[in-house]
C-alpha cells in the first residue's frame, strides 16, 4: 500500500466496524435525479432501498433546474418534426469533449451521449412532459436541447419520486450522512453513519452504497480552496444543501477526486438573487433562435452561442452589470413559452416589454442609437449568414428582430455547477487513489468528476444524472451478499 493511501486512512479511521442499528440492501445519498434514478433501478432487485436526504425537502438541485435535456435523439422525433437536420451520438460526443477542453474522460462521455436518448424516453414514460421545441444552445453544434414543459426540474423529479415510492423506496428527509464506514484500506464499504436531529444511527448496506449528493457550489470555503477566484460576492444558483461534504467523506476512505478547480458560472441568472428562473432559461435557450445579448452601452459583447464560461467571462469583462437578453415575441413562440408566463414576467418587471426598440432602450436606460445600430447589424448578420463581430454561427432557425413587441431580460453570472468530484468508471464505480474500484461504492451526478472536463455544456447535467444514476442502481443491485464470520461483503 502506498504511504499516501495509508496516511489517508490512518488520519480518518474511527473503528473497523461499528455496532449496526439498521440494515438496508442499497443506500442512496441524495434525492435528486441521480439518486432517484439509482434507487428506482436498484429496487427492481432489492427489497430495501433507502434514500438519505439531509434537506427538509427532496430533489436537490434537480428540482430547481430548468429542465434542459440534451439528446441527439428521442421517441418524440422533434428534430425530424421541425426539419432541423441531422445529429448523432458522435456529434454530441465531440461537442462535449470540445466544450470541456478535452479534460473529459472520453469513455464516460461516450456512455453519457449514447445513453441520453434512452434516458429521456425513460423519463417520458415515467410521466415527464416536453415542450414542442428543440433548442440550439451554447457549445452545441446543433439543435438538441429538449425542454421540460414548464421549464422546471420538478417536471422530472416529481414523476420519478412517484415511481420510486410506488416501488417501495423510502426517502428519509432531514437525515444527514456524517461518515462512511469501510472495512480497512482494501475492503468494501460497509455502511454509513446518519444524523437525524439528535439521533445518530449506523446503517449497514448489504449490497452497495450509491453517492448522488451533488456538488459544492454553496460551500464558499470549499470552492475557494480549489478556485480562489470564486469569492463570496458571487451569487449561487444552487439549493443550500450543495455543500460537498460527501466528497470529503469519500476521499477519507480512499476515493480519488479530480477537476475540483473547475466550477462553472451560469451567465443568465437573475442578477439580484442569482437564481435560475424560467426567464433565465429563455435567455439561454433562445440564442439559437436569434436572441442576443447587450451591455449597458447597447452593444453586443460575445458570441451568444459560445460556452457558458466564455459568455460569463465576457459579461464580467464588459464592465456592465447587468447585461440584457434582447428578443421579440416570435422568439418566445419558437421556445414554446406560454403567453401567461410572458405576461407574468412583465407584471413582475422581470421582463421589460416595449413596442419599439427606441422605447426598449429608453426603459433600459441605454443609448437609443447604440441599441438600434446593434439590432440593425444583428438582423443583417442573420440575413447574410455571417456574424462579422463575434463569428456566431448564423442559421436559418434565427429570427431577425423586426416585429414587436420587443423584450429585454436582465442577467448576470452566478456560481452554478461543479465539474469536479469523485473519479468513477463507466460502471459508475468510485475509483480510489491507486486507480482501483472501491468495493460496493458507486456514484452518479454532480458529485462525480471527469464527465464534463473543464466546462459542462448546457443540457448535459440531467442526462448525466439519469444515465449514470440508472447504471449505478443496476450495478449496485447486482452486488452479492456474502457472509464471512460476522461481516457482510
Amino acid at each position: 500500500m502506498s504511504k499516501i493511501k495509508r496516511n489517508v486512512f490512518e488520519s480518518n479511521r474511527r473503528s473497523v466496524e461499528p455496532e449496526w442499528d439498521e440494515e438496508v440492501d442499497v443506500g442512496v445519498v441524495g434525492s435528486g435525479l441521480a439518486g432517484l434514478s439509482a434507487a428506482i433501478e436498484a429496487a427492481r432487485v432489492c427489497a430495501k432501498v433507502v434514500i438519505f436526504e439531509k434537506m427538509p425537502s427532496y430533489g436537490g438541485n434537480s428540482i430547481i433546474s430548468g429542465g434542459g435535456y440534451c439528446s441527439w435523439d428521442s421517441k418524440l422525433k422533434l428534430r425530424q418534426k421541425f426539419n432541423l437536420g441531422d445529429d448523432s451520438w458522435l456529434k454530441h460526443w465531440e461537442d462535449t469533449l470540445k466544450g470541456g477542453d478535452y479534460y473529459n474522460n472520453p469513455e464516460l462521455v461516450q456512455v453519457l451521449v449514447k445513453g441520453a436518448p434512452d434516458g429521456l424516453n425513460w423519463l417520458i414514460d415515467a410521466g415527464a412532459k416536453i415542450r414542442e421545441t428543440l433548442a440550439h444552445i451554447g457549445g452545441h453544434s446543433t439543435h438538441r436541447s429538449h425542454l421540460e414543459a414548464r421549464a422546471r426540474g420538478r417536471g422530472y423529479t416529481d414523476p420519478l419520486k412517484n415511481l420510486a415510492l410506488s416501488r417501495g423506496i423510502e426517502i428519509r428527509l432531514k437525515t444527514q450522512v456524517t461518515h462512511i464506514w469501510r472495512d480497512g484500506t482494501e475492503g468494501p464499504v460497509l455502511g454509513i453513519e446518519t444524523t437525524t436531529g439528535e439521533e445518530k444511527k449506523n446503517v449497514k448496506v448489504n449490497r452497495a452504497l450509491i453517492l448522488a449528493s451533488g456538488g459544492y457550489g454553496r460551500d464558499v470555503r470549499m470552492r475557494m480552496e480549489y478556485n480562489p477566484s470564486l469569492v463570496p460576492e458571487y451569487n449561487c444558483t444552487n439549493q443550500r444543501g450543495a455543500t460537498g461534504e460527501i466528497i470529503r467523506y469519500a476521499m477519507a476512505v480512499g476515493a480519488d477526486a479530480l477537476h475540483m478547480d473547475f466550477v462553472q458560472l451560469y451567465p443568465c441568472a437573475e442578477p439580484k438573487r442569482g437564481v435560475i428562473d424560467s426567464y433565465a432559461l429563455d435567455c439561454y435557450s433562445g440564442t439559437g433562435f436569434g436572441l442576443f445579448y447587450v451591455n449597458k452601452h447597447g452593444q453586443r459583447f460575445v458570441n451568444e452561442l459560445d460556452r457558458r464560461d466564455t459568455v460569463a467571462d465576457a459579461q464580467i469583462k464588459s464592465g456592465s452589470k447587468p447585461t440584457y437578453a434582447i428578443l421579440n415575441y416570435r422568439m418566445f413562440e419558437k421556445l414554446a413559452t406560454p403567453k401567461e408566463v410572458i405576461h407574468a414576467g412583465v407584471r413582475k418587471k422581470r421582463i421589460i416589454q416595449a413596442e419599439s426598440t427606441v422605447e426598449l432602450a429608453e426603459k433600459l436606460d441605454i443609448p437609443v442609437d447604440a441599441l438600434q445600430e446593434t439590432v440593425t447589424k444583428h438582423n443583417r448578420y442573420i440575413s447574410e449568414g455571417k456574424d462579422s463581430d463575434f463569428n456566431k454561427p448564423m442559421t436559418k432557425s434565427m429570427i431577425p428582430l423586426l416585429e414587436g413587441p420587443f423584450f429585454a431580460i436582465s442577467q448576470w453570472p452566478s456560481v452554478h455547477y461543479c465539474m469536479g468530484g469523485l473519479r468513477i468508471d463507466k460502471q459508475a464505480r468510485v475509483i480510489d487513489i491507486e486507480g482501483k474500484p472501491i468495493p460496493k461504492l458507486y456514484a452518479a451526478g454532480e458529485v462525480c468528476g471527469g464527465v464534463h472536463g473543464s466546462n459542462r455544456l448546457a443540457g448535459n447535467s440531467i442526462p448525466e444524472c439519469i444515465v449514470f444514476g440508472r447504471i449505478a442502481g443496476i450495478n449496485a443491485s447486482k452486488e452479492s451478499i456474502q457472509y464471512i464470520g460476522n461481516k457482510t461483503f
